[in-house]
């Protein structure tokens, strides 16, 4: 089927078109986009091709398992993330052989695969869908080169993103917006609302001789070396189009929640019916088109006088996901402190014994600790449990660098996104796009506020699940007999609190201030010298004022 007034923004990246003989055959490479639906790159692999090869390689930089991690996975993605992905391809392979077709999965470096399959299958016609991730921006341009010397068509659409972000940064005058409103203002409409959005394929062309390939089914997290892991609970997401259609159809069911939805007042400590979609993962692997979802939000809108708008509506976040994207697209390391334009220079501390008890819940902050173990065995939190417990690493109590935070995110979300989690980290620490750091989230109360009974403290920390309300999110302050009757002695059952939050909280403002200052005075140019000096002083202004963190053991 095809809905009225939609989309294709497509960009060609690629020869002149030239008509395809009756022999031809096109290449449809997956790597995100792992949908039917709204798949322009598919769609336009089965246009006049007498065969179609849909391949996706299982890379071994992402699916290897790396036994020194701190937590199940690869080097690069937690297990969670894995499995997700792989749940994808099965309900891709699925739906593919609804329509003649299959997935053909292969192994190995996947630039080197793709070169080979280009070549040993005489394919005549290249297409995937654009990816501005600098690992996907380095392969496509090896493959690409490849392709164009052996006159190859190469068909590349943009249809991950609402917008394209070449064009947001043209139009911006060579540079990516800095904030969502001027970000939106500069977007406009998306091109492709005048267009028909392809929802549905009638047929694909069978797929064509794979010669000497090693083709193999999608493969298990247990055929690809993980062992057997026994989950505490069932994972929260089952991966592919399928589901992602089916929650979407759940989601948007009640239209007024949908018109007046407003991110900022959901709740973060709604755990048995979260308060947003949670299809985050769902877009971050392209398994939901963000551009169909777009189509759906905007035909409910139309119904209501009064729905909310950018940048808290639901549009809105799709909004944000774009400007993320963008910034990401159009700012050299974005990904790092150093080299960074954009990216304010501040002393970070280096300390690996607190980064590993705020990773492994091990702060003695029942809200912080909570939200991590959520994270660990989810690979999901709320935005404001990211919010909080992002802070409280940064800028907010512990003063440890936004790198090192946004690469346990990287690992342990489902929904990691290269742009949206540096884009956030960044955010949160206060290094760019939101400068006012002295906008702290306490440990203690904004978890308060929401959740008064500690409820979603006493489902993910059930050590904590008898201590009384009045001491459930402060149980350090507990009387010894209070603690003994609840069965957790704080130090011996539960960590107590790393750092004093009160003295910690204001001695980071007082660091942020003078790294603001500092770079105000270099006009951004911090030298690592600067940087070093600037360290030095504000580690000894800690000292001098007796606040440097608690030193008991980590239990």
């Amino acid at each position: 089927m095809r809905l009225s007034s939609q989309t294709q923004s497509l960009t060609r990246f690629s020869l002149p078109s030239f008509d395809m003989t009756s022999g031809s055959k096109s290449l449809m490479w997956f790597r995100k986009g792992l949908r039917i639906h709204d798949n322009p790159a598919l769609e336009y692999a089965a246009k006049n091709s007498t065969h179609v090869y849909p391949v996706f390689v299982i890379d071994p930089h992402y699916m290897k398992p790396d036994p020194t991690a701190f937590s199940p996975g690869s080097k690069l993605a937690g297990l969670n993330r894995i499995r997700f992905l792989l749940e994808s391809l099965v309900d891709l392979d699925y739906n593919l052989k609804k329509l003649g077709s299959r997935l053909l999965v292969l192994h190995g470096e996947p630039g080197n695969v793709l070169i080979r399959c280009l070549k040993e299958w005489d394919i005549k016609r290249l297409c995937f869908e654009y990816d501005t991730e600098l690992y996907y921006q380095a392969l496509d341009a090896k493959v690409q080169s490849y392709a164009l010397e052996s006159g190859i068509e190469i068909f590349s659409p943009v249809s991950h993103t609402l917008f394209n972000p070449a064009e947001i940064i043209q139009k911006n005058g060579g540079k990516p917006p800095m904030n969502c409103l001027s970000f939106s203002k500069i977007a406009g409409d998306p091109h492709w609302l005048s267009s028909s959005l392809s929802t549905t394929l009638s047929m694909i062309p069978p797929v064509g001789d794979v010669g000497n390939f090693e083709v193999s089914e999608v493969p298990t997290v247990k055929q690809l070396g993980y062992e057997d892991i026994q989950e505490e609970e069932p994972p929260i997401f089952k991966g592919g189009e399928s589901e992602a259609l089916r929650r979407l159809r759940e989601s948007i069911k009640d239209k007024e929640w949908v018109a007046k939805f407003e991110k900022p007042n959901t709740d973060p400590s709604a755990f048995l019916k979260p308060a947003t979609t949670m299809l985050s993962p769902y877009l971050k692997f392209g398994c939901l088109s963000s551009r169909y979802f777009y189509q759906c939000i905007k035909e409910i809108e139309k119904e209501f006088k009064n729905h909310t708008s950018p940048p808290v509506s639901l549009l809105g976040q799709l909004f944000w996901r774009d400007f993320f994207y963008t910034a990401g697209f159009g700012t050299p390391n974005f990904d790092r402190m150093r080299g960074n334009k954009i990216c304010r220079q501040i002393p970070w501390n280096n300390d690996d014994e607190l980064l590993a008890a705020w990773r492994d819940a091990r702060t003695g902050f029942p809200w912080i600790d909570a939200i991590m173990v959520q994270l660990r065995k989810w690979g999901w939190i709320h935005h404001l449990a990211r919010h909080s417990v992002a802070c409280f690493l940064t800028r907010g109590d512990l003063f440890i660098h936004w790198e090192k935070g946004r690469d346990v995110f990287e690992r342990l979300l489902v929904d990691s996104d290269w742009a949206i989690n540096n884009g956030n980290w960044l955010w949160l620490s206060c290094s760019s796009f939101f400068y006012q750091y002295h906008r702290i989230y306490s440990p203690v109360t904004f978890g308060k506020k929401y959740d008064p009974t500690g409820a979603y403290i006493r489902h993910f920390l059930p050590v904590l699940k008898d201590m009384p309300m009045e001491y459930i999110y402060e149980p350090w302050t507990a009387p010894l007999i209070i603690q003994t009757k609840a069965n957790c002695i704080i130090g011996k059952d539960y960590p107590k609190p790393v750092i004093s939050h009160e003295t910690a909280s204001k001695e980071c403002k007082g660091k942020m201030a003078a790294a603001y200052e500092l770079n105000k005075e270099k006009n951004g140019m911090v030298s690592d010298e600067d940087l070093q000096n600037l360290r030095t002083r504000v580690e000894d202004q800690s000292q001098v004022t007796g606040s440097r963190r608690l030193k008991q053991k980590l239990i």
